[in-house]
């Protein structure tokens, strides 16, 4: 049973990369563009170049469709957990200690899945893995073809 389950871990992580970054990313747009219900409910945005809230949300947004899509993986989840964790200790964490009574468990749970990701990389179905793959090939090929010294 392990030895199946660890075979499985590649696209299961993918699909949690895939779930992490998209749901990251409707964060993002929602302060943005004002959809899915906007930042007031009411369709609103996050006025342009407001701290930290439209900076956060630019982050949100490019961060999560980086994630999302498995590119450069590790620096975009490096990024948006940083972010997640100044948007959980200067917003949430002085309204209450646990973020149950501060309303900041978003924030804690995405700075820590984007943490994990920091240290797993993209898993399956990235768009790293793709160019990893062709790296390894054409560096194989190159070491095919190198001159023999004699």
């Amino acid at each position: 049973m392990t030895a199946r389950l660890n075979g499985a871990q590649p696209y299961a992580l993918g699909l949690f990369r895939i779930v992490i970054g998209l749901l990251f990313a409707c964060h993002g747009a929602v302060a943005l563009f004002g959809v899915l219900g906007g930042a007031d409910g009411k369709g609103g945005t996050a006025p342009t170049g407001a701290w930290p809230n439209w900076y956060a949300a630019v982050i949100e947004l490019v961060g999560g469709i980086l994630v999302l899509l498995g590119l450069g993986t590790r620096v975009a989840a490096f990024i948006s957990s940083g972010a997640m964790a100044y948007a959980y200790f200067k917003v949430h964490q002085p309204q209450g200690l646990w973020p149950i009574e501060n309303n900041g468990e978003g924030a804690a749970m995405y700075c820590w899945a984007m943490f994990l990701l920091i240290f797993t990389g993209s898993g399956a179905f990235g768009v790293d893995r793709l160019f990893a793959k062709r790296t390894s090939a054409q560096e194989q090929r190159s070491a095919d073809h190198a001159p023999v010294a004699a």
